[in-house]
């Protein structure tokens, strides 16, 4: 609605496929696009291929939502759209989308060596920066707030205001409580907000593990392991253990110049670097400092695309049934 009112026009899909998107961009000098992580993939893919790339001088706002981008797709989007800028966004279909903004990266004030440096920690000089993905601070017309449950300063993410839908279609608005919290919106996610006002996300309460006795958020995890320059994309599920309830287990994928390798012997020396192991990736884990209990106790090498919504979000519940039923043959390449 925001480009009509500013004289904009729409290129429209009605399902999105990576080869029209991008002869679309280039076709109709596209300015302004959307994505979701596994569509900026998919498009990054297909454009490396290709000798000439008009898109690149076009292009001047990329907004990224349902789920965090890897280091490395965020410098690939940097490299083949060299002049826009890259926002990211959280929100939800029952608040109009957007809650909260932040610039990932702005070409006229970074280089790509400098994507490591979110707007989060740059805005805001509190030393020690709380645990999870930094979304960002509400858009002007947004309240947020955070219900603490327990003795953590993190909690359930709540929003009111005009952009909050009025009902669900089969809530009977009668029956509702005149309690301040009707006012008020669950949005089913657990966070924290920090001094400087930014969203720091942990994840979806309905994703939530239960492993030894503690709470694990997989989106902590993946944002973890997506630091690392080897892994494309990842995906953390909870598989029933006897032992610890759930256990942790990451699907991994790899780049294209990766190779994954359990056994030190077929690791050559002079090409170590090029070579993941469950090893490497738990000392990622460590030397980033996620908590012991929260390291994945198997690794899953996933080489096929992620079951996908039509909205472009993974399925969890469709990889952990996956995962499952694979577990018994590990290793596995599913």
């Amino acid at each position: 609605m925001a480009m009509l009112m500013v004289g904009g026009c729409h290129v429209l899909f009605p399902k999105f496929e990576a080869t029209s998107a991008v002869e679309a961009i280039e076709q109709h000098s596209v300015t302004s696009l959307i994505t979701v992580p596994t569509i900026m993939a998919d498009l990054i893919t297909l454009i490396r291929k290709k000798e000439t790339w008009k898109g690149k001088d076009n292009v001047k706002k990329i907004l990224n939502g349902g789920g965090s981008l890897s280091v490395e797709l965020i410098k690939d989007a940097a490299k083949y759209f060299p002049k826009a800028k890259l926002f990211s966004a959280y929100g939800m279909t029952e608040t109009c989308s957007s809650l909260t903004f932040t610039t990932i990266y702005d070409p006229t004030i970074e280089t790509p060596s400098q994507l490591l440096e979110t707007s989060c920690k740059t805005h805001c000089n509190s030393v020690h920066q709380p645990q999870g993905v930094c979304v960002g601070k509400p858009a002007p017309h947004i309240e947020l707030k955070i219900c603490i449950d327990g003795s953590s300063n993190f909690g359930r993410i709540l929003t009111r205001g005009p952009h909050v839908m009025q009902r669900y279609w089969d809530h009977d608005p009668e029956k509702s409580s005149d309690s301040d919290d009707e006012a008020w919106l669950d949005t089913g996610d657990i966070g924290h907000i920090d001094n400087c006002g930014n969203v720091w996300l942990i994840g979806r309460r309905s994703g939530r593990i239960k492993s030894g006795g503690e709470n694990i958020y997989p989106e902590e995890i993946e944002t973890i392991l997506l630091r690392h320059q080897g892994v494309i994309a990842v995906l953390v599920v909870g598989i029933p253990d006897t032992r610890l309830t759930e256990m942790v287990v990451a699907c991994v994928k790899l780049r294209e110049n990766r190779q994954w390798s359990d056994k030190k012997s077929e690791q050559p020396a002079e090409n170590k670097q090029l070579y993941l192991s469950s090893e490497v990736l738990r000392q990622h884990c460590l030397e980033n400092n996620l908590t012991g209990f929260k390291i994945p106790k198997v690794f899953v090498i996933w080489s096929k695309p992620f079951p996908l919504t039509t909205t472009g979000k993974i399925r969890r519940d469709q990889v952990q049934r996956e995962v499952m039923s694979h577990l018994k043959s590990l290793p596995s390449n599913l």
